[in-house]
């Protein structure tokens, strides 16, 4: 068995057949279909289906692709370490994070990276919510995942680190309230407002719904797929938008008007990834996070 067919056949499984992995690859079809051959028989299973002109997963494959990664990742690892003898630490690290956690911390994470290791790549994926973060670190499609979790995550192999409590926060078009309202509102404050969600099943939206549940009168105003578009509906005077404290300065940069909870929303942010080896970037990524962490947590000139 051979990486270039285990690369292979995991194109095929992540592009959806065998023309879209031929197209990424920069490979001839026959190529392709060739290299899995001869990997089907030297497996001795076949791994995937031909119907028509679609590849359709066996269950042989299904079992497969989750460990091909997983081969694939621990084989980067080992190549990484090899390379870091001599030339520090280089190469890339796959990061799956939920929209909040993509904005804080990874995005300060990466600028500190930067500086402490300027031969790291960090490639960021999208997920919808923590469940979705952890499913692509065990499956090998990410290294490490950020991700806002009430519960400490958890998965056969699975490391999580708690990193910090993200805090929600009411953002409203300017002058909505009274000029004289302090920093913080109470949940019953709410009532009667119009409100700019997402409609993915997100902790933002887990939020609203549990507002609209014990406080009544809350009324959607819009309902976004997209929500980096929450904050200019919000400018736009649509409704009020709910949002992670890490859009707060973004937010009032803007214009609008930023309150806190009294008392506070929160929600546990965590560092996973996979037990055993990882590569040299992936390590410098971790590391960089928990001292980043450890710091917030001492204090200034502590």
């Amino acid at each position: 068995m051979e990486r270039r067919q285990l690369e292979y056949f995991v194109a095929i499984v992540e592009h959806g057949g065998f023309t879209h992995a031929a197209r990424a690859l920069h490979v001839a079809q026959p190529s392709l279909s060739r290299a899995i051959g001869n990997l089907e028989r030297e497996l001795g299973v076949t791994l995937f289906h031909r119907v028509g002109r679609n590849a359709v997963l066996s269950n042989a494959g299904e079992a497969m692709a989750h460990q091909a990664r997983l081969v694939l990742r621990d084989m980067e690892a080992m190549r990484a370490a090899a390379r870091s003898l001599g030339d520090g630490v280089v190469g890339r690290v796959d990061v799956a994070a939920t929209s909040s956690s993509g904005l804080e911390p990874v995005t300060s994470i990466i600028a500190e990276l930067r500086e402490r290791y300027p031969g790291v790549t960090v490639s960021t994926s999208s997920a919808a919510a923590a469940a979705e973060v952890v499913a692509m670190v065990l499956q090998g499609r990410c290294e490490v995942g950020v991700c806002g979790s009430a519960e400490r995550p958890t998965g056969q192999g699975l490391v999580a680190h708690y990193l910090r409590d993200e805090e929600f926060l009411l953002v409203l078009p300017p002058g909505t309230l009274p000029a004289d309202t302090g920093p913080t509102v109470r949940p019953e404050d709410l009532r009667g407002m119009r409100f700019v969600v997402t409609g993915a099943a997100t902790a933002v939206r887990a939020l609203f719904d549990r507002f609209s549940a014990t406080v009544g009168d809350l009324t959607i105003a819009a309902e976004v797929g997209d929500r980096s578009m929450v904050l200019p509906m919000v400018l736009k005077g649509i409704g009020a938008g709910l949002m992670p404290d890490g859009w707060a300065d973004l937010a009032r940069r803007a214009g609008a008007d930023v309150y806190r909870f009294a008392p506070p929303e929160q929600l546990a942010q965590w560092l996973v990834h996979r037990g055993g080896p990882v590569t040299a970037a992936t390590r410098a990524f971790v590391d960089t996070t928990l001292a980043r962490t450890h710091a917030e947590a001492a204090g200034p000139g502590r």
